[in-house]
């Protein structure tokens, strides 16, 4: 290439790199705001509800593009999620409290009613029922056609995902009067189930025939001593949560305990990185070091309790029990945003990254579906 050449590129980058200096100073100003909007809202309840308010736990699923939502007052029901459409309904009596799972086209979730339900996801229809006969407060886990769920009188049932045939139970006896509404969710490592009961303790049980491995009395308090908190697992640690007592983690191995932090645990752990993240039952919600429990930053509510959803870029997503929907800064524990769609928040939001929206259902039994997203906002100079 000739001197000539050379001189046009070396111009042609200086030029360019003067134009983009230019650029940026005549649109200068950005910053990066956090927007939070309503898509929709659709009350999930077939006639509106004039008795007692019930507490709506049920976290929202996310199926091909249905979104489909559980109330404890009548049932379950599915929307569009592009237009909030209605799509179906499923009448239960008493209503739909715990969480459910999906597994390709079906949703497996305990009804109020004494029965736990296969249903078929698209269309809502019946596959199979299996008596309980008791309230289901807790998700099922469903792993390699097993589905393992937690009821209301701390039984803990293995049942056949394609028949509801049972395949084994094991039952707790719990001699205390007074316990918290609500339960933990099985999860899984290496054939061994982990999971919490109300008289305050958390075993380890074979998943191919409910034998106990092992089992740690955790929470000794004179109230409430319910582990209710859906464990989770990280390597050969697993972290779990009393109610009104401690934050702990555990050996998978033997149940010893390798830390506890002072914070009663409501609803799920979450766990991000090296840290976990911890809503507890005196109106605060913790971020705590994974590998020692220490505290990194607390958030306090006003009152209430706050249920943990997920993330978004930066963003810990959790609901307010008696106000709002919060997004709280992951680094500072700094309250970005908020919305407030009357009567609290009592399930777990349902947070979607990717699409950048966020899924909740109110304490009214309203359906939401919100724009959660970062944009960058630019002011521009023009010379004159």
């Amino acid at each position: 290439m000739g001197k000539l050449g050379l001189l046009a590129i070396l111009f042609c980058l200086t030029a360019c790199s003067t134009l983009e200096k230019a650029r940026d100073r005549y649109f200068s100003g950005g910053k990066r705001e956090f927007h939070v909007s309503k898509l929709w809202a659709r009350q999930t309840l077939e006639e509106d509800n004039l008795k007692f308010r019930k507490i709506n736990r049920f976290q929202p699923l996310a199926y091909k593009n249905l979104l489909i939502q559980g109330n404890a007052i009548d049932g379950l029901v599915a929307f569009d999620r592009d237009s909030g459409r209605l799509v179906w309904r499923k009448t239960i009596p008493l209503g739909v409290e715990s969480s459910g799972t999906l597994i390709n086209d079906r949703l497996f979730v305990g009804g109020n009613d004494g029965q736990y339900y296969s249903l078929d996801a698209d269309d809502g229809t019946v596959v199979w029922t299996f008596p309980i006969r008791i309230e289901a407060l807790s998700q099922p886990l469903l792993d390699n056609g097993v589905l393992y769920f937690l009821t209301g009188n701390n039984s803990l049932y293995a049942i056949d995902a394609s028949t509801g045939k049972q395949l084994w139970q094991y039952s707790r006896q719990d001699t205390t009067q007074l316990t918290v509404r609500g339960g933990s969710r099985p999860v899984l490592k290496n054939g061994t189930l982990f999971v919490g009961f109300s008289d305050g303790a958390f075993v380890a049980v074979l998943a191919s025939n409910g034998a106990i491995k092992w089992e740690k009395q955790l929470s000794k308090n004179k109230k409430f001593r319910d582990i209710d908190s859906d464990p989770v697992i990280d390597g050969d640690f697993i972290y779990i949560g009393g109610f009104d007592d401690q934050t702990y983690a555990l050996r998978t191995a033997t149940g010893d305990i390798v830390w506890s932090a002072k914070a009663g645990v409501y609803g799920q752990i979450l766990m991000n990185g090296d840290h976990l993240y911890v809503a507890s039952t005196d109106s605060k919600v913790h971020k705590l070091k994974k590998d020692s429990g220490d505290t990194v930053w607390t958030y306090s509510l006003k009152e209430g309790v706050a249920s943990l959803g997920g993330f978004l870029p930066g963003i810990l997503v959790l609901g307010g029990s008696s106000d709002h929907l919060y997004f709280v800064d992951v680094q500072s524990g700094r309250l970005i945003n908020k919305y407030t769609p009357g009567r609290g928040i009592f399930s777990s939001p349902l947070v979607d990254e990717k699409r950048g929206q966020v899924a909740f259902i109110s304490g009214e039994g309203n359906l939401y579906l919100m724009s959660a997203q970062w944009s960058l906002q630019k002011h521009v100079h023009y010379l004159r």
